[in-house]
């Protein structure tokens, strides 16, 4: 019985001890760690060369397209600009926007930077709208509205010809100055403004003057508010900072606040009924004030020609003479002619008293 008791016991006894299980152990765990390792290598391994692959096909594809475009696109003589359509309204030259424009014909119409092309064209003080298109294969076009000028403008007080006059500006609604090439005959008639000393007058500029402004918005609102017979301004002078003193075709003299434009053409409203109705012209009128307001009329001017060339003639009044009068008159004629010959002889026959009384003194 204690045999079997012994032999069980050292059947059941471990053969290792705690240290050598415990070095066991970390063997197996270093050789896990070790082939998790190389299993993690070679799958990263694996990715790179995909993602390496991955690369190079998209980087020959790449150059593969770019190629294919430069040669079939860029390259190509049939996309190569041929013409240049301008269309404008006003007095722009074709040389002076395609330099302005940078463009001409032989390019690739796939290289012209459109947006580019209409920022360089709208710097052009005569520019307004700018639209740049392109019209496959070879053709670029352009389409200028241009400012329209409403009055010269200058620093002088005073100038005879605006197209000669190098200090002369054309100026539009917004305020920009231009500098036309090519003067029209229309822009003789515009309004001049005078007396703008109060910056420098550039082409391309866009005024700051608060009387040039307000000269630019009077202008606006004569043209939509009264008919052009009526009230049509020739001159402007702001030299005044504090108004503007406006002459007509008429040679009309208004001076203007530069506040209440609308008010104060009311005002100028009434005025010109009142010298439709009476048959006057108006020849001084001060709209500064809004009470008792300056005014002077004057005659109209073919009136005062018509005068001139034709005075007014006094009826004759005649009077009625008998027919026996005339001989009678004839004869008295006759009898006051030999009688005043006769008094005249005498007179001349007869010596002075003044004489005889002389002889006489001396006689004594």
């Amino acid at each position: 019985m204690s045999f079997r008791q012994k032999t069980s016991r050292t059947s059941n006894r471990r053969l290792s001890n705690v240290r050598q299980r415990r070095q066991q152990h970390l063997l197996d765990v270093k050789v896990r760690s070790r082939r998790a390792n190389q299993h993690r290598i070679r799958s990263a391994m694996g990715v790179l060369w995909k993602m390496a692959l991955f690369m190079i096909l998209c980087v020959a594809g790449y150059a593969g397209a770019r190629e294919t475009v430069k040669r079939l696109v860029f390259e190509n003589p049939d996309y190569h600009v041929q013409t240049i359509e301008l269309q404008t309204d006003g007095t722009l030259q074709r040389e002076q926007v395609l330099k302005a424009a940078d463009l001409h014909e032989g390019v690739n119409i796939f290289s012209v930077n459109l947006a580019r092309i209409r920022d360089r064209i709208q710097q052009l003080p005569q520019a307004d709208e700018v639209d740049v298109v392109r019209k496959l294969p070879s053709e670029i076009g352009i389409r200028i509205v241009e400012r329209k000028p409403v009055a010269w403008i200058t620093s002088e007080k005073e100038i005879n010809d605006p197209f000669a006059s190098e200090g002369a500006f054309l100026v539009g609604a917004r305020g920009v100055l231009m500098k036309q090439k090519k003067l029209l005959p229309e822009y003789l008639g515009l309004p001049l403004i005078v007396g703008c000393s109060g910056e420098s007058l550039e082409a391309g500029k866009t005024i700051e003057s608060p009387e040039a402004k307000t000269a630019l918005e009077l202008l606006r609102l004569t043209d939509s508010n009264f008919s052009q017979t009526r009230f049509q301004i020739r001159e402007i002078d702001i030299s005044k900072n504090y108004c503007l003193l406006v002459t007509d075709k008429n040679r009309s003299r208004v001076m203007f606040g530069l506040n209440d434009l609308e008010g104060q053409l009311r005002r100028l409203e009434v005025f010109l009924d009142y010298c439709d109705n009476t048959k006057q012209e108006l020849e001084t009128l001060n709209l500064v004030a809004q009470r008792n307001i300056p005014v002077t009329f004057t005659s109209p001017a073919a009136a005062v020609i018509n005068d001139t060339l034709e005075p007014p003639v006094e009826p004759r009044i005649m009077k009625a003479i008998p027919v026996h009068a005339q001989e009678n008159r004839v004869h008295q004629d006759s009898g006051k002619e030999t009688g005043s010959s006769a008094s005249k002889s005498r007179a001349t026959s007869a010596p002075p008293p003044k004489a005889i009384r002389n002889q006489q003194k001396k006689a004594e």
